[in-house]
């Protein structure tokens, strides 16, 4: 049983006493007596010609066989460009129904295939299983079909393939620049960007573009949209004159989606929604993958209302988010400055009417945003109808409240937190520990942080990376480099514990700045064992001081005796990256020099 209305009465009440400047006072949505809306919203209620959710149900509850093939031929399964893309977005965690679903979309359905199908499908098996043997039969496949590889899939997984095998990954580029190279519809499509770029848009920038004889096709068009990214007003304009450019194109679900993916900017979202109108009315729908990546920008972009907004869309149509999808965009919510419970209440007010239980994940998106803005009477309540829904509130949850109590400077509370957990039989992991040590540190109260450090020690609970990086960054905030040094080390081999890379690099940099190279090539030393590339940018590009043992051929010097070489020669210190850069090859069994390449932790 699950209790949707006690949420949703919790969230009344902390709504209603910010109401007086919600946002749902100021933009209302009216509804006439027949169940129409008004224009504001011309999208809200729509027909459908799929049936999407039982598309996926089929392949999900069942092996690939010939009779999954039938029942995915039948009438009432129509197969759109969005509803293979929503179906392969929600096989995610079973790649072979993945591979499986759209390699029958691509060979023996009736839908004519598209580069982003093909994109989507290499990138879903490199994320899964990478069986490289399929990778490139599809990519073949793509080729040989005219199709083009975007430039977002290459660098995605190009990335993926970098850290594991530098053969692929240059295969990989080989294929990417063959392409283009091959391509000649590419070549035009950057020229007509580029060209574009460059001017305000005009009649005799349309009369230009009329008298190229440009070949209009879906990858064409979508190539050129990418290109101008930069200017979504621009790619507007584009996309408005390839429609009445010729009499016999006509913009597809494929054009629109990626005019959408360009114009979700701040500076162009009314034209986003106007696009979004035009295509519902040309009977095209926004495709899940396309609702993913325009909801994480933006979310990045803290464009929330647009987020939320986009979310109403999306659930009050045939492509539903998920119960995570509405878990990930809560979180968000509760992440940023300003309130936005109003907001709060719209997305847990839409996917209540859904009719989808509540998730645990989907209580604990809710509740971390009470816990955020110190509304933590109305959180109580969302844990009591957790409780009641049969979830029990976890360290995940505590967290958010140990947080939350921290941020309202309500240390004590936090730290009391703890220790209701281990009376209720919930005991603090290293990750709530880190919460309420972290908590301590932001408000100034360093020395009562390495006391719960060290209580958290007592208990028998063992450091974490992430908690070695905020023990390293306390240390550091009382100027004690050295102990930092020493406590990274002593933790690395007495808990054996990797530190992330951005606790290295910080940690050497001070250490660089108090002249302690000695130690600071330590660690770098440590990075090496740990399978890091080594960090040389506090060393001024060179290691003639700073020589690591690498292996080393017989008949040929050591890299660090190269790099030294060159950084010794007049003129030439600055065509270090450059070599360290198209040396890789040679570079896979030595010690790898990067310059300040950034790496997000883990």
């Amino acid at each position: 049983m699950f209790r949707p209305k006690a949420v949703m009465s919790s969230l009344r009440n902390a709504y209603s006493k910010i109401s007086n400047r919600s946002y749902l006072n100021r933009v209302q949505v009216v509804f006439s007596s027949n169940s129409s809306l008004s224009i504001n919203s011309p999208w809200q209620f729509r027909s459908f010609t799929s049936k999407p959710e039982s598309m996926l149900q089929l392949v999900l509850e069942n092996d690939w066989s010939k009779e999954v093939v039938e029942g995915l031929r039948k009438p009432d399964m129509a197969l759109t460009h969005e509803t293979a893309i929503y179906v392969l977005r929600k096989l995610a965690k079973h790649p072979e129904k993945a591979y499986s679903f759209l390699n029958w979309v691509i060979r023996e359905s009736e839908l004519t295939p598209t580069s982003p199908l093909y994109n989507t499908m290499l990138k879903m098996i490199l994320m899964q299983e990478r069986p490289m043997k399929r990778f490139w039969m599809t990519l073949t496949d793509m080729k040989q079909g005219g199709f083009c590889l975007d430039e977002e899939t290459y660098m995605t997984i190009y990335s993926l393939l970098n850290r594991e095998s530098y053969k692929d990954a240059t295969a990989l580029t080989h294929i990417y620049e063959s392409l283009l190279k091959d391509n000649a519809m590419s070549v035009v499509a950057d020229n007509v960007s580029a060209s574009v770029s460059k001017r305000d848009w005009s009649f005799e920038v349309e009369r230009e573009l009329q008298d190229m004889k440009l070949p209009l096709s879906d990858n064409f068009v979508i190539r050129v949209l990418k290109g101008l990214k930069a200017h979504p007003m621009k790619a507007l304009s584009f996309l408005r004159w390839v429609s009445g450019a010729s009499g016999h194109y006509k913009h597809s679900t494929v054009t629109y989606n990626a005019a959408l993916r360009v114009l979700a900017k701040p500076s162009s979202v009314q034209e986003f929604w106007s696009v979004v109108y035009e295509m519902k009315e040309a009977g095209h729908e926004v495709d899940f993958d396309t609702y993913i990546k325009v909801s994480r920008q933006f979310q990045m972009s803290r464009m929330m209302i647009e987020a939320v907004k986009l979310y109403e869309f999306m659930s009050d149509g045939p492509f539903k988010p998920s119960a995570e999808d509405c878990s990930l965009l809560l979180k968000s919510l509760s992440a940023g400055p300003s309130p936005y419970l109003d907001l709060v209440y719209r997305v847990s007010r839409k996917y209540e009417s859904t009719g989808k239980p509540l998730t645990k994940a989907v209580y604990d998106g809710i509740h971390r945003y009470l816990t955020s803005v110190a509304r933590f009477d109305e959180a109580e309540d969302i844990m009591k109808a957790m409780r009641e829904d049969g979830y029990e509130p976890d360290n995940i949850t505590y967290s958010q409240l140990v947080f939350g109590l921290c941020k309202a400077k309500r240390l004590e509370e936090a730290c009391g937190v703890l220790d209701q957990m281990e009376a209720d039989g919930c005991l603090p992991d290293v990750k709530t520990w880190t919460v309420l040590i972290q908590g301590h540190f932001k408000n100034n109260e360093v020395d009562k942080a390495f006391a719960c450090f060290e209580n958290m020690l007592e208990k028998g609970i063992d450091i974490d990376s992430g908690l070695l990086d905020v023990m390293v960054g306390m240390f550091l905030s009382q100027n004690r480099i050295e102990e930092a040094c020493k406590f990274l080390k002593k933790k690395v081999k007495m808990a054996n514990v990797k530190p992330w890379r951005t606790t290295y690099k910080g940690l050497i940099d001070k250490l660089h700045e108090i002249k302690k190279d000695k130690e600071a090539l330590d660690l770098v030393q440590m990075m090496k064992k740990q399978n890091y590339p080594a960090y040389a940018e506090p060393f001024d590009g060179t290691v003639k001081d700073a020589k690591i043992d690498a292996p080393s051929s017989k008949d040929s010097p050591s890299f660090c005796d190269v790099i030294e070489a060159f950084c010794g020669l007049p003129g030439l210190k600055d065509l270090v990256p450059i070599f360290l850069k198209r040396t890789r090859k040679s570079m896979d069994s030595l010690v790898q020099f990067e310059i300040d390449t950034e790496t997000s932790p883990d």
